[in-house]
């Protein structure tokens, strides 16, 4: 008796018991599932600054939970809208659709952005900021199955400062969805999910909590000397506030608020610690958590890749927002903790792509890199087509790192489509930045690495993708027109795709495993854990490792 009772104490103390049984039929699930994703986060950060951390926030994280060290996003392009599709539907673009921040509808040739929606409007808003939905996600998410699982009873609720990452993972079902409008600092939704903002939304508003973080201006949290981690604060990787100014610290964001206006707080930590608050305010007023019915938060924090974007990988404007959202975190967590009950929810953090170094950084090392310029390859493409099939506007896009041909264009003008992507192959491999360059309707047998033939296949989608995939040196990026400052992200290699998983709380065995894990796995993870079904279009598998 006395060692049963032993064993049990130690499960609890794991977090592998129940907290509850659910209503609809017996399976043990936790009160709560929270999704956060960090937008941008490079796998390396939960180490580069790991001495810098508080024990409640990564550190807890990583001491409490599981840690899939080796976890890798499974397709290109690597960009937020695709990660954070990828994260909650365990698909990928070739099946749900997101092939793209933006993406072309091949049959048309329209242009569209993921979640415009003309056939709603905004609620709290009057412009297009709320004129959003997930109408073109082709599948299920997580908040879908959990949705069908309970018979709608449970809730699903997602925030982010960006319309996209607050709409794709909450799925077609999500109770609601909620994002930043910068040229109001309004929190807002649309017409697709509810008619009039929530109460207690309205009154987070009328605070004008924007202002209130802003006006405290962004000065670093320790002696600035102490940031050995980073370059020094003033160098030429970096993108600075206005024209003339540095980018260095203090930066003056009440300033910045007068100038700029709302939008202004994105690039800071200040719109992580405000997305924070949201979510905060939405646990609380939504009661997520207080019943016998799992509820789904998901969470994605935009600022760190608003701020890796100006800033670069290596600045100290990155390694401060690190530490800060570590602070925010921890009180998150906490929060967790008070309103729903340690051990009575499940929480995950990752991330939706990660980030090259800046690449006059890596040149400035003897590092091979370069910048190559989308816009640029277009107009060198279109003018190819024009003078060798006489039609003009063949290209119609270069994004994405893939070339779109006008095929409505190129049939009228009696083009040869397979002659036209000859040609345009041929130049592309002709060029010393280009690794290789792949027609993507024969991506299946094209003559690239397994690991990277399999990524360029699960991101082609035949009707919203282009016709070729470009595939660039490691260390090149499309960057040309940010002038090589900051970085971005959108390739296969490791410094864009490797990214933190960590699971903690209710139903996960503390550990942690160095075989590859993709980020397709994650939505299969949570599925297990909950027991409802994988969403439609899911292709990963459970990370065994974690469940008890």
């Amino acid at each position: 008796m006395k060692k049963m009772f032993l064993t049990l104490c130690a499960a609890f103390a794991l977090g592998l018991c129940p907290a509850k049984a659910d209503v609809t039929g017996g399976a043990e699930r936790p009160k709560l599932v929270v999704g956060i994703v960090v937008d941008q986060m490079r796998w390396d950060y939960l180490y580069r600054y790991y001495d810098r951390y508080g024990e409640g926030g990564f550190k807890r994280l990583l001491r409490d939970g599981f840690n899939c060290e080796n976890t890798h996003l499974n397709y290109v392009p690597t960009v937020t809208a695709i990660g954070h599709t990828s994260i909650y539907t365990g698909s990928v673009p070739s099946i749900h659709g997101i092939a793209g921040n933006d993406f072309i509808f091949r049959h048309t040739g329209r242009k569209t952005y993921c979640t415009d929606d003309a056939t709603v409007s905004g609620v709290g808003s009057d412009n297009a900021a709320g004129r959003m939905s997930p109408r073109n996600l082709l599948t299920t998410t997580i908040g879908d199955e959990l949705h069908l699982a309970t018979n709608f009873r449970a809730k699903v609720i997602s925030v982010s400062l960006k319309d996209r990452a607050a709409i794709l993972p909450g799925g077609h079902t999500a109770d609601a969805a909620y994002w930043f409008d910068s040229s109001t600092g309004r929190w807002i939704t649309s017409t697709y999910y509810r008619e009039t903002l929530p109460a207690w939304l309205e009154a987070f508003n009328a605070t004008d909590p924007a202002r209130r973080l802003m006006e405290q201006d962004w000065n670093t949290l320790y002696p600035i000397d102490t940031y050995a981690q980073s370059t020094a604060d003033d160098t030429p990787y970096e993108t600075p506030f206005g024209k003339s100014a540095k980018a260095v610290f203090p930066v003056r964001t009440s300033q910045l608020l007068e100038s700029d206006g709302y939008g202004i707080i994105r690039e800071t930590p200040y719109g992580n610690t405000m997305t924070l608050q949201v979510a905060g305010e939405a646990l609380v007023n939504e009661g997520l958590g207080q019943d016998d019915i799992t509820d789904l938060l998901a969470v994605s924090l935009s600022s760190t890749d608003y701020v890796g974007h100006r800033f670069g990988a290596n600045a100290v404007e990155t390694e401060d927002t690190y530490l800060r959202l570590d602070r925010d975190l921890a009180a998150f967590l906490t929060q967790l903790d008070e309103k729903v009950g340690a051990g009575n929810y499940t929480v995950f953090l990752t991330a939706d792509h990660a980030a090259a170094h800046n690449v006059r950084f890596l040149a400035d090392h003897g590092i091979p890199s370069g910048a190559w310029s989308a816009e640029a390859a277009e107009a060198a493409l279109d003018s190819l087509v024009a003078a060798d099939f006489r039609v003009e506007d063949g290209v119609q896009a270069v994004m994405n790192y893939q070339v779109f041909l006008n095929r409505q264009k190129l049939e009228r003008g009696g083009a040869d489509i397979g002659r036209v992507k000859e040609a345009v192959l041929r130049y592309l491999r002709g060029r010393d930045d280009v690794m290789y360059a792949v027609d993507l309707e024969q991506a299946g047998t094209a003559p690239l690495p397994a690991p990277v033939r399999e990524r360029v296949i699960n991101g082609y989608n035949s009707k919203r993708s282009g016709d070729i995939q470009v595939v660039l040196n490691p260390g090149w990026y499309d960057g040309e027109d940010r002038g090589t400052r900051g970085t971005t992200h959108g390739v296969w290699c490791p410094y864009d795709a490797h990214i933190p998983l960590l699971f903690m709380g209710w139903g996960v065995r503390p550990g942690h495993t160095q075989r590859e894990v993709h980020m397709t796995d994650i939505a299969a993870t949570v599925s297990a854990l909950l027991h409802i079904q994988m969403p439609s279009g899911c292709i990963g598998t459970p990370v065994s490792e974690v469940l008890p």
